[in-house]
């Protein structure tokens, strides 16, 4: 397993090590004393989560705020998207900044995204799976969210504007405060 960490303190890319013959493949995709050893962050999540999304959909940007923030290790089982992170920790050097990775079923990398983040995906292909793990267990009252196309962000989620399908909360969203 490679661990990277990216310009983004605590935000991680992982690449699994995939061991796969004619018969199709086998990769572990969480070793709880694999992640500590290679991050140095004792995560434990709570929660799992699956989305099915054709290409277009664009979830996020979002986040829960306080004592419900929360960790999340996310990545595609089927399909492809462009996974983004930003940075909304106050006294931070990259607040504001944001990475973005492509994960598809195919390179099966994970971003590993810690809490005082927001975070979305854009879906670049139909029939796609994107699989999450969170620290934290959501709760409605503390969700908060950041518009896609903030223009202080310039997010390039590789769709065009047409493309671009959103829920009705996505919507109405807020800028970012810099």
């Amino acid at each position: 397993m490679i661990v990277e960490e990216t310009y983004l303190k605590g935000c991680f890319v992982i690449e699994p090590k995939v061991f796969g013959d004619h018969r199709g493949y086998f990769y572990e995709t969480f070793n709880a004393n694999t992640f500590k050893e290679r991050t140095g962050l004792d995560v434990s999540f709570v929660q799992d989560n699956e989305a099915f999304s054709n290409r277009g959909v664009l979830r996020g940007l979002h986040f829960q705020k306080d004592k419900f923030a929360q960790a999340k290790l996310v990545r595609v089982v089927k399909g492809k998207v462009l996974d983004v992170a930003v940075d909304i920790r106050p006294n931070s050097e990259t607040y504001g900044k944001y990475f973005s990775i492509e994960l598809s079923g195919e390179n099966k990398k994970q971003f590993f995204i810690p809490r005082g983040f927001a975070h979305g995906y854009a879906v670049l292909e139909d029939n796609t799976i994107f699989a999450y793990k969170c620290d934290n267990y959501y709760h409605p009252e503390s969700e908060g969210g950041i518009i896609y196309n903030d223009p202080n962000l310039n997010i390039d989620w590789l769709l065009t504007e047409d493309e671009i399908q959103l829920s009705e909360k996505d919507k109405k969203l807020p800028f970012l405060n810099l």
